[in-house]
């Protein structure tokens, strides 16, 4: 086996729908991100970061595969589910190569149930604890897991989250703030250093740690009271199914009816911060920053439901507008990865996987192919693309990513997105009137080249440009039939 110190530790830290903006590293307002920020110090801001759905379900699955989830029909809510039992997923791999392996976070894949594949312990995480937000419409209530707040939240249980947790498939109950409780958990996992002894320190046992945070996602109102005191904020009840109909009392609790919306998303993206940065001093702490991977991004683009800012790109979680799918994606590994670096790379959570094999001297089976890429290139020639450059494989990137819903599909190259949305279909009608978000619809080529963000109606070129739109569409349907024959 190869010694810990060739081989690093790995903490891959998952979040859930923060906005693009929302870091004070991209001279947000209001958002405060030291620790965030931190963290894109000591290493390389991927700029033109992507996941491959505009939401979590099939974006981590594929993320957790390294391969395009349309691969096994994984699309939409609907239709999204865990990797098949024969493609190996990051912690198999990674559990092979000699790592411990922990996961700590939120699990929504698809419909889970407890004890299938889509739970850690099931899937190669040898020490774990977490919700299965499948069960509750994608959410983990922030504070209350247990029977007993099952019991007290009755019918509204599914909806909000409240049941107990599991903790190595083990349903266990947990009241403390769930940003606290996973990052306690992760830190009691990554443990104490070895001692000095440098034979023993070759010997230690890598570990990957992943971290699954639920924040920022919406009803980001279920605060700690010294939290809501520390900000001024007011208590803000969950709902009482005798009260009203449960999608009139969703629509006053998203954007933009609740009060202090944008004050409860910005309380709880402080606190995740403050606890990442728990994590970074105790890598410190204990000696192993230089000899730790980490990894910073989120699911899916920031939601209008809480509040969250994607500037300067448009559209938010559920389109495949930029702000859908390109979110905040932070590489660090002092020594290796350059520092204070920023990459205009297309780069993808698909590339995860691959990178952390090559970094773990991993074997990867040539039977499931894989659709990302190691991302060493990319972030050793950070320094010297300028700034202005196009972002495809000669910068270690990829030359095309493409996004497929189902009733909308995209592709991306350095240069053009081309966009398609179905609206017959009903899917835009029902994200207006529930999500209050707009997915567009119809055909629109728009140009991206480095420093371009729009994606009005007023910035497309399909017209001016059928050669792009022919050349695009035949990608797309090269990668469509692709996929079918894998």
């Amino acid at each position: 086996m190869t010694a810990t110190t060739d081989r690093p530790n790995i903490l891959l830290i998952v979040s859930d729908d923060h906005g693009y903006a929302d870091r004070s590293a991209r001279s947000s307002a209001d958002a405060r991100t030291p620790h965030l920020d931190r963290l894109a110090d000591s290493g390389t801001t991927f700029d033109n970061g992507y996941v491959t759905a505009p939401i979590c379900s099939p974006s981590r699955a594929g993320l957790i595969a390294g391969a395009h989830q349309q691969r096994w029909g994984a699309r939409w809510f609907d239709s999204s589910a865990f990797p098949p039992a024969e493609r190996q997923v990051m912690p198999e791999i990674l559990a092979g190569a000699g790592y411990r392996t922990g996961y700590f976070g939120k699990v929504h894949y698809g419909p889970e149930q407890p004890g299938d594949r889509a739970c850690p312990d099931r899937h190669g995480f040898g020490s774990s604890l977490y919700g299965l937000a499948g069960l509750s419409m994608g959410r983990l209530h922030y504070l209350h897991h247990s029977e007993r707040a099952r019991e007290e939240y009755g019918e509204a249980a599914s909806r909000h989250g409240v049941s107990p947790l599991f903790e190595n498939g083990v349903e266990v109950d947990c009241e403390q703030h769930l940003t606290v409780e996973f990052t306690d958990r992760a830190i009691d996992f990554m443990g104490e250093a070895a001692d000095d002894d440098a034979e023993t320190e070759a010997e230690e046992a890598p570990f990957f740690c992943m971290v699954a945070y639920n924040a920022v996602h919406n009803f980001a109102w279920q605060l700690p009271e010294d939290e809501l005191a520390a900000r001024a904020l007011p208590h803000h009840d969950d709902f009482d199914p005798e009260a009203a109909d449960y999608v009139d009392w969703y629509d006053g609790a998203i954007s933009p009816h609740l009060e202090h919306g944008r004050d409860y998303y910005l309380a709880q993206l402080e606190i995740m911060d403050r606890e990442i940065g728990r994590m970074l001093d105790h890598l410190e702490a204990t000696g192993r920053r230089e000899r730790t991977l980490v990894v910073y991004l989120t699911d899916n683009g920031g939601s209008t439901c809480n509040y969250g800012d994607n500037a300067p790109l448009a559209g938010t979680k559920y389109s495949l507008f930029e702000g859908g799918v390109r979110v905040p994606f932070l590489i660090s590994w002092p020594g290796t990865v350059p520092a204070g670096e920023r990459s205009q790379a297309l780069v993808s959570a698909l590339d995860l996987l691959p990178t952390f094999a090559a970094a773990a001297g991993a074997d990867l089976s040539p039977a499931a192919p894989l659709d990302g890429r190691d991302l060493r290139t990319a972030w050793e020639t950070a320094a010297s693309v300028p700034a202005g450059a196009p972002g495809g494989a000669d910068g270690g990137g990829h030359d095309v990513l493409h996004f497929d819903t189902g009733f909308q599909w995209a592709v991306r190259t350095p240069e053009w997105k081309l966009r398609w949305v179905d609206a017959s279909t009903g899917h835009r009608e029902q994200l207006l009137a529930v999500e209050h978000t707009d997915i567009g619809d119809g055909l629109t080529l728009v140009p991206l080249g480095p420093g371009e963000h729009d994606e009005s109606a007023a910035a497309d070129v399909s017209v001016q440009h059928p050669e792009v739109v022919a050349a695009l569409t035949a990608l797309h349907e090269q990668w469509v039939e692709q996929l079918a024959s894998a």
